[in-house]
């Protein structure tokens, strides 16, 4: 099965069995393998109304898959998905959700019926209500699930005391709403009587809750009732002229403007993080809770990110182990393979990551954000060490293998006693010189070259100085200098290494300094766009809001519309926040004075960026001059 789309028979995604709910785990494991976006169409209404018919057509069949209707035992009802290739959304999955008929009296439970229809609703992007008649006062009545929607479904993990601000945050999370002859049918009656109150209410909430509706009208398929029966069994020529076109047009508008599945702040759902979305829900429901919205984006960006780490991660390590010809002939060289493989692991990881909301409110005044800046960089950084060590020991063994040949003829003139005769030191000084000379014309210079030479040779200065004090030709003044002159090589041998080991950590310590530069400015441009998204979607909120209000008055409901004026300037408060949120850049520079003052030349930061806590004041544009407590975590040794 390809990672991106599938094509599967239809699958029951939710069971429904004797009123308890249960996710199918071999619907999940088809949804996991699913890394594309989702548009997810659900579709919803009273039992026996044709609803396995419009999805069998929005998949690209005539008749025959969906069958979840009067057909299929009570015990395996439940919401059953059929995942296609998108027809017009290139690297799209269509998700297509039939959920079991509403209103069967034999179910016996119907806040069974509420629990469906709320799933419906959380789960798509487009949620289809379909019904057999006229949209009148008693259709309305039948939809009084979605009255309920308040009472099933939280957004915030602790209740707010203010029920409808927190409806009005609903918008963000619920799909586009399809039905029949919608907009005359949302007019407000006038009147006190209970019944034309309850029936406003219906009509409330659809408005309140789905801002872009859209209604279709189809004649019936065939005016034979048992034909009519069977419909989803028949062929096109069987069926009426107009509902042939009607049921065209439907499709189409679905596959043009049905949306990708996406959460509050613009994050877009893709087939694994729908799976999880499924089972939070659920899990929700079964432990006799509320499903709450805020804590499914949490525990969806939980599986994400997790994801997102890996496979940046993984890509990571792929694409250094192909680039990389080891031994390099500098360690700067590797350092500029690893800084290419991690702009594009971050990259990744930007674009399958999501931010949860992680904003808690310590006064009205504070907000404590805490979060990893940078989850991968600990996993990329144990990567990049590992590289390192293992050129190390690839220039090791190369220079090692080169050395032992190149010095085989020193060493046997040196077994064969050719040295110890008089004058035999100069002898050996010409020899060691031809042979430091001859290895340092090796090509492919590794980072380990000059190591592997300096302890060669510190291992052949005993032999040196056996050779030296057997030369007769030298008087003991001669020796003294010559030994004295071994010592000063050897001291500046040392001293080079040295040089060598502190120029490696520079360049160490240059490379996270950029890479850590990197991540805060890809941060930033994730963190820019994740605004945008909010603000775009915090404005659609308001002007629905407003649109809500004028239909409100201009009905004669000045009551009504006033109650609307607290949500609407709590939103008009929140665009103004959402503009003024604080940028990384205005810490950067804090973070940029702290690196420097815990990073002298002879420190290695091993855990950069693992924790980054900050106490900023509430809609301030510079918030760096307010901090109260800030801190990198750092965890260093001296080298």
């Amino acid at each position: 099965m390809a990672s991106g789309s599938t094509i599967m028979d239809p699958i029951c995604l939710v069971r429904n069995q004797n009123n308890q709910l249960t996710v199918n785990p071999r619907a999940l494991k088809i949804l996991e393998q699913i890394s594309q976006p989702v548009v997810v169409v659900a579709i919803a209404g009273l039992y026996r109304t044709g609803k396995s018919y419009l999805m069998n057509r929005l998949a690209g069949q005539n008749h025959g898959e969906f069958r979840l209707g009067s057909t299929v035992r009570s015990e395996t009802k439940g919401i059953w998905m059929w995942c296609v290739p998108h027809p017009s959304k290139e690297n799209h999955t269509l998700v297509l959700l039939d959920t079991e008929g509403l209103g069967d009296v034999e179910k016996g439970d119907s806040k069974n019926d509420s629990w469906i229809f709320a799933l419906a609703v959380l789960l798509s992007s487009t949620f289809v209500y379909n019904s057999m008649s006229t949209i009148n006062h008693q259709a309305l009545e039948q939809l009084h699930y979605v009255t309920e929607l308040t009472e099933l479904i939280r957004t915030k993990s602790s209740p707010s005391s203010n029920e409808e601000e927190g409806s009005a945050e609903f918008l963000s999370f619920f799909p586009d709403f399809i039905w029949t002859y919608l907009e005359n049918a949302l007019t407000l009656i006038p009147g006190k009587d209970p019944k034309v109150q309850n029936s406003n209410m219906t009509r409330e909430c659809i408005r309140k809750f789905f801002p872009k509706r859209k209604c279709f009208v189809f004649d019936r398929p065939t005016n034979d009732r048992k034909l009519l029966l069977h419909v989803e069994e028949l062929s096109d020529n069987q069926l009426d002229v107009n509902f042939q076109k009607q049921s065209k047009d439907f499709c189409s508008y679905i596959f043009t403007r049905a949306k990708p599945k996406t959460l509050r702040g613009g994050i877009t759902v893709t087939g694994g993080g729908f799976g999880t979305l499924v089972e939070a829900y659920v899990d929700a429901i079964n432990s006799g809770g509320v499903p709450c919205l805020e804590n499914a984006v949490i525990t969806l960006a939980e599986h994400e990110n997790s994801a997102a780490v890996q496979k940046a991660a993984d890509h990571y390590s792929e694409q250094m182990t192909q680039r990389l010809n080891l031994p390099t002939d500098t360690l700067q060289e590797l350092l500029e393979v690893h800084a290419a493989c991690e702009k594009e692991a971050i990259d990744i990881f930007m674009e399958c990551s999501f931010k949860d909301d992680n904003w808690t409110i310590l006064s009205n005044n504070f907000f404590l954000l805490n979060f990893p800046l940078f989850p991968w960089q600990d996993i990329m950084e144990k990567t990049k060490d590992s590289f390192i060590i293992q050129n190390e020991e690839a220039s090791v063994k190369y220079y090692e293998a080169e050395l032992k040949q190149l010095s085989e003829s020193l060493m046997k003139s040196i077994s064969g006693g050719t040295f110890f005769v008089p004058g035999g030191h100069s002898l050996y000084l010409e020899a060691k010189n031809k042979f430091e000379q001859d290895y340092k014309l090796v090509p492919r210079k590794g980072v380990k070259a000059n190591q592997v030479l300096q302890s060669f040779l510190q291992s052949q200065a005993g032999v040196e100085e056996a050779i030296l004090q057997a030369d007769q030709a030298l008087t003991d003044a001669d020796k003294a200098m010559a030994a004295e002159c071994a010592k000063k090589d050897a001291a500046e041998r040392e001293q080079e290494l040295l040089r060598e080991k502190q120029n490696e950590e520079k360049q160490k310590m240059e490379a996270q300094e950029r890479s850590f530069k990197e991540n805060l400015a890809q941060l930033q441009e994730k963190m820019d766009r994740e605004r945008e998204n909010l603000l775009r979607e915090q404005q659609t909120m308001l002007e629905h809001k407003l649109k809500m209000q004028k239909e409100l008055l201009t009905e004669g409901f000045k009551k009504e519309a006033e109650t609307l004026n607290k949500e609407i300037d709590q939103l008009k408060e929140d665009i103004q926040t959402t503009e003024k949120s604080f940028n990384i850049s205005d810490v950067l520079d804090m973070a940029s004075m702290i690196l420097i003052a815990v990073l002298p030349g002879s420190y290695k930061v091993l855990g950069m960026g693992l924790k980054f806590s900050l106490i900023v004041r509430k809609g301030l544009r510079n918030p760096s001059k307010y901090i109260l407590k800030g801190f990198l975590c750092f965890s260093s040794v001296t080298l």
